[in-house]
């Protein structure tokens, strides 16, 4: 019985190590130094948390063990009930590993704060002023990713880039429900929300290919919100650049509208042009002709009011139009006027590969920069 119970503790173990063997721990082996950091803090934490748990564990085993029954040579002391000593041990532990702990969350709280400017490339690498970050702008859509540079004058639909050792500085929204934006190797997870503007800077120390997705359900297509991030050297991001500018398109606000159907499984899409002010307008829920912007609404706010003029502007402050009383009770609609569920799909990104061309003149299918030809156009 021994021998057996001995192999079974054995076999446990290994498959045990067998399982851990296919777990991708990016968390714990990130590329970019923000994530590095916060893998850090978790480290500090859980080991200041082992300090006052394992000895705990361990008294508890021995005490079970010392005092058992069989054990007639263990004391006892019936009329025993205080002890100064161990009461100062006792509280004194805790309270110091509590200390500690708050000391550490409230510096690296400020210190990690997403919307904090980066003051460092890496541990060894400060920010100098020839440092210029780069900025990409997110809108989490239903059920696909956006991404925007204002600086590039491109976008592009579940795919990003950006040069290694440069800063990342993402402006983060959403069109309909709340998203969470989060690419592990990089840096923490942020939502992403209608009407509202989050931030989160970044940098990414190592080139490759890492995996982003929604870290927050958000409905039928949830689980095909993934996109890659592509850390590059700065010749290759030019070139990737170039390469979306060639084999994109022009995104203005009907396309936007288009695209911003729920739609699932949406290949890559590359667009060469952005319209102006387009981010703004999907930030203040004023893409759609006519509709006013929640900033000129805040505006009307502050001053007071519309007063009688409110009236007028009540079809113009119709944001959340999912609730359409002509589709019968409970159905739900997003501004497109498309629901969820129906048939109506965004242009040119939700057909099959082989069927459709998508917009980034590759049949739809995803492209690694690596394979890309960044021949110019005559």
């Amino acid at each position: 019985m021994p021998r057996l119970m001995e192999l079974i503790r054995r076999l446990s173990a290994l498959t045990l190590l067998l399982a851990l063997s296919g777990c991708n721990l990016v968390v714990m082996s990130p590329s970019g130094d923000i994530a590095v950091q916060q893998r850090d803090l978790i480290i500090v934490s859980v080991v200041l948390m082992l300090l006052i748990i394992i000895p705990v564990i361990c008294l508890t085993l021995y005490f079970a063990w010392h005092y058992r029954r069989s054990n007639i040579n263990a004391k006892y002391d019936p009329e025993w009930h205080h002890s100064t000593r161990l009461e100062v041990v006792i509280w004194s532990a805790p309270l110091a590993i509590i200390i500690a702990l708050g000391a550490v969350t409230w510096v690296s709280t400020h210190k990690l704060d997403p919307y904090r400017p980066l003051d460092r490339i890496d541990a060894e690498r400060p920010i100098t002023p020839e440092i210029k970050p780069i900025t990409i702008e997110v809108v989490a859509l239903d059920w696909k990713w956006l991404f925007l540079y204002p600086e590039q004058g491109i976008a592009t639909v579940n795919e990003i880039a950006a040069p290694i050792d440069t800063p990342i500085e993402f402006k983060i929204t959403g069109s309909t429900v709340m998203n969470s934006f989060y690419i592990p190797a990089l840096a923490g997870q942020i939502y992403a929300m209608p009407g509202m503007q989050t931030k989160l800077h970044a940098v990414m120390n190592k080139e490759g290919v890492y995996e982003g997705f929604s870290a927050n359900y958000s409905g039928d297509g949830f689980s095909g919100m993934r996109f890659k991030f592509h850390g590059m050297s700065n010749d290759a991001f030019g070139q990737w650049v170039a390469q979306v500018k060639n084999r994109g398109s022009a995104l203005n606000r009907d396309t936007y509208l288009k695209l911003e159907r729920p739609s699932t499984r949406v290949p890559v899409t590359y667009y060469s042009s952005v319209e102006k002010g387009l981010f703004n307008a999907i930030l203040h829920l004023c893409v759609r002709p006519g509709q006013m912007c929640t900033s000129e609404m805040m505006q009307i706010d502050m001053m007071g009011g519309a007063g009688k003029d409110s009236e007028e502007n009540r079809k113009r402050l119709e944001y959340d139009t999912r609730w359409n009383v002509d589709a019968g009770a409970g159905a739900t609609f997003p501004a497109t006027g498309h629901g969820a569920k129906e048939p109506a799909q965004a242009e040119g990104v939700n057909a099959p590969a082989e069927a459709t061309e998508g917009h980034d003149g590759h049949n739809g299918q995803s492209v690694a920069p690596d394979q890309l030809n960044t021949t110019p156009k005559p």
